[in-house]
């Protein structure tokens, strides 16, 4: 028995030592120096504004195909007739979302009926009202959602997203 109490003494330290260094790291990317700063900052991806619609082609709770950042990378914006986080627009809600799994790459479908977009190949579902939200199945991060911008007429730009597309280095080519 002392021998299994010892080995529990020394996950304890392990445990207290990892905590300790994590601390450590966190107090000195804090303190950074602002050259260092500023360099993290250009380290960002610059997205395009791409257009990518207008308002009146869409219809509330259909998904209305689309690309971006690239032609190769499918996408969908809808209009869940509901504000939402995150949704643009004069009633807050639209969403734009891309249309591939980012677990395996598998393409999405959208369900109408509980406003999810679902993967056929291993059951991964994402909450188009709660910003691309997994909610079921093996995928590992939710679905990357377009930042969007409506113009005074209507026209709908998509400048960004908030994950990195799957099988993707960069979301930039």
């Amino acid at each position: 028995m002392s021998h299994c109490d010892r080995l529990v003494d020394v996950g304890r330290r392990q445990f207290l030592r990892g905590g300790a260094f994590t601390a450590a790291g966190a107090a000195a990317a804090v303190t950074l120096p602002q050259e260092a700063k500023a360099q993290v900052a250009m380290a960002r991806v610059e997205y395009p504004a791409n257009h990518l619609a207008n308002i009146a082609d869409l219809t509330e709770n259909e998904p209305f195909d689309v690309a971006y950042p690239d032609e190769d990378a499918p996408g969908v914006l809808l209009k869940l007739g509901t504000r939402v986080e995150g949704g643009a627009g004069p009633d807050g809600d639209i969403v734009g979302f891309s249309t591939v799994c980012p677990h395996k790459g598998f393409p999405l479908m959208y369900s109408a009926e509980d406003r999810t977009l679902n993967c056929p190949g291993h059951y991964s579902r994402f909450d188009c009202e709660a910003g691309g939200q997994q909610v079921w199945g093996q995928a590992t991060q939710n679905l990357p959602q377009y930042t969007l911008r409506v113009d005074d007429k209507g026209d709908i730009y998509a400048e960004g997203l908030d994950e990195l597309l799957y099988g993707r280095l960069s979301n930039v080519l």
